[in-house]
C-alpha cells in the first residue's frame, strides 16, 4: 500500500437475527465498506482486536450481552470508536439510555437504508477517517498487532480535540506518534511544535511556551513569541512532561483553565488555540505521590492515555525497522545497500533493546559503519550490542554458516538472477536451488527495487 492510498472504512457489524446480519453486510459491502459481521456482543468484542474497526453498528436486543453492554464495553477497550445502536423495538426510553451511554446515533428498525448510510457516513467523519489516508502513519513502521492497536487508537482520538497523554519507555517512539496523531486530525495544516521539558533551564522552558516582553529578563531587549502563540491551531507536544518544573506546571494548568497565557512580564492575557499532547517515561501517579507533580494538571492532561510498547513486546516489527533503517542509509549515503546474515538477523530479534527503537536504529547504523562487505555478520552485531561471541560452532554448524554467507554474497553481487549465480558457483541451476532452500534464502529478496 503506497502511503497515498485510501483503504476502505472497516465496520463491525453486529446482530442475533442471521437474516438481517446478512443484509446488513450485503448491503453495506455494496457501498464499498470492508464489513466483519458478528452475530453476537462477545463474538463482536473477540473481533475487534484483529479488525480494528473503525465504526462499530450494533443490535440493541441481544442475548447475554446487549447494545448498550456492547457499547460501554466498546468505550473502554477503545475510546472514541464510535456505535451506532439499531432497534426493532425502540422506545423513548431505550433512545435516551443508547445517547446517554454515548452512542452515536440511534435507529430502529426497519431500519432505512439512506438514514443508515448517513448516519454511517456522519460518524465517519467525527472520527476522522473521512480524510484519511495512510500517509499519516508513514513514519512509524509496524506490523505487530499491538502497535496496529495503538495506531487505531491514535486513530480514532486524531478526530476529536481531547488531550492525550503518551507513556512510554525512552525510544519507543513517543513523538512520533504525537505527529501522527496531528498530521490526521483537523489540525494537520497548522504548526506542530515539540519541546522536551527536561532539555532546558526552568526561565528558557518558561520562555519557550509561554514568550516574554522586552526587559522581562536581564539582558532581554526585545519581545519573544512562546509555542502557545506561534503554534497557534495547531498541536503542541510537551515531551517528558514529568520533568516540568512545579511553578511551571501551576502556569500551564492555569493556561488551560483559561485557554489563554500571560507572556513572562506582562500581565496582559492572550487567547491561545492550541491542542495539547504530553508524553513521559515517568510514572505520573508516583511523582504525584511523591510531591513533584500536580494531580490536578495531570487530570487536564491525561484525557485519553496511550502506551507505546517497548520493542521487547513487538520482536515481529524489528525485521521491518532494520530493512527500513538499512534502505534509509543507502538513501542517505548514495552507497551500496546492506543486508544482514540470517543469524545477525535472529540476534537482533531475540535481543533485549533497552534503548527500544532508537538504540535499534544505532546498532544498524553501527553496523553499516563497521562492515567490510555487503553482508553483515552476527559477529558484528554481538560487538554492537556488547554481548559475547557464541559457542563454539560445531563443524556442521560452521560449514552451513559458511555456505549461506556464501550464497547470499553471490545473489547480492547477481541482483538475485538465479542463472547467473549458480555460473558463479559453478553449480547447475536445480543445484543451486535446492541449497538456497535448504538455508531459507529467497532470491527476490536481493533483487533490486
Amino acid at each position: 500500500m503506497t502511503p497515498q492510498t485510501r483503504r476502505k472504512p472497516r465496520l463491525l457489524v453486529v446482530d442475533d437475527d442471521p437474516g438481517l446480519l446478512r443484509l446488513l453486510t450485503i448491503r453495506l459491502r455494496a457501498e464499498n465498506y470492508d464489513v466483519e459481521a458478528a452475530d453476537n456482543a462477545l463474538s463482536a468484542l473477540a473481533a475487534m482486536a484483529r479488525v480494528r474497526p473503525d465504526l462499530v453498528i450494533t443490535d440493541l436486543k441481544m442475548d447475554q450481552m446487549d447494545g448498550i453492554g456492547l457499547l460501554k464495553e466498546v468505550q473502554s477497550r477503545a475510546p472514541g470508536l464510535r456505535v451506532i445502536i439499531l432497534t426493532a423495538h425502540g422506545t423513548i426510553p431505550d433512545a435516551v439510555q443508547a445517547t446517554q451511554s454515548g452512542a452515536f446515533a440511534f435507529l430502529t428498525k426497519p431500519v432505512d437504508k439512506q438514514e443508515l448510510l448517513d448516519q454511517v457516513q456522519k460518524a465517519l467523519k467525527v472520527s476522522g477517517f473521512a480524510d484519511s489516508t495512510d500517509e499519516w502513519r508513514a513514519d512509524i513502521i509496524a506490523r505487530s498487532a499491538i502497535m496496529e492497536e495503538k495506531l487505531s487508537q491514535a486513530h480514532m482520538v486524531a478526530g476529536t480535540d481531547a488531550r492525550v497523554m503518551i507513556t512510554g519507555e525512552s525510544g519507543s517512539g513517543k513523538e512520533l506518534l504525537a505527529r501522527a496523531i496531528h498530521k490526521t486530525s483537523s489540525r494537520r495544516n497548522k504548526p506542530f511544535a515539540a519541546i522536551n521539558c527536561s532539555a532546558m533551564a526552568e526561565n528558557m522552558l518558561e520562555s519557550e511556551l509561554f514568550g516574554h516582553v522586552k526587559d522581562a529578563f536581564p539582558g532581554v531587549t526585545r519581545d519573544q513569541t512562546g509555542l502557545f502563540q506561534t503554534a497557534d491551531g495547531g498541536t503542541i507536544l510537551l515531551d517528558e512532561i514529568g520533568d516540568m518544573p512545579m511553578r511551571l506546571q501551576v502556569k500551564l494548568l492555569r493556561a488551560l483553565q483559561e485557554a489563554a497565557i500571560r507572556p513572562v512580564g506582562s500581565t496582559q492575557a492572550i487567547p491561545v488555540n492550541v491542542r495539547l499532547i504530553a508524553s513521559t517515561n515517568h510514572d505520573l501517579k508516583q511523582l504525584i505521590m511523591s510531591g513533584h507533580f500536580r494531580e490536578d494538571l495531570f487530570y487536564r492532561l491525561n484525557v485519553v492515555n496511550i502506551e507505546m510498547p517497548p520493542l521487547s513486546r513487538r520482536r515481529e516489527d524489528i525485521p521491518l525497522l532494520v530493512t527500513h533503517f538499512l534502505d534509509r542509509i543507502a538513501k542517505e549515503t548514495g552507497h551500496q545497500r546492506f543486508i544482514y546474515a540470517p543469524e545477525a538477523v535472529e540476534l537482533l530479534v531475540s535481543a533485549d533493546w533497552p534503548g527500544n527503537v532508537r538504540q535499534l536504529e544505532n546498532v544498524v547504523r553501527q553496523n553499516v559503519a563497521l562492515a567490510t562487505s555487503p553482508i553483515i555478520s552476527v559477529e558484528l552485531v554481538q560487538t554492537a550490542l556488547g554481548v559475547g561471541p557464541a559457542r563454539l560452532p560445531s563443524f556442521d554448524e560452521a560449514r552451513d554458516e559458511f555456505t549461506r554467507n556464501y550464497l547470499s554474497q553471490i545473489l547480492q553481487i547477481t541482483g538475485g538472477n538465479v542463472s547467473q549465480a549458480a555460473r558463479l558457483a559453478k553449480r547447475n541451476r536445480t543445484d543451486f536451488y535446492k541449497l538456497l532452500s535448504r538455508h531459507a534464502l529467497t532470491p527476490d529478496e536481493f533483487k533490486q527495487h
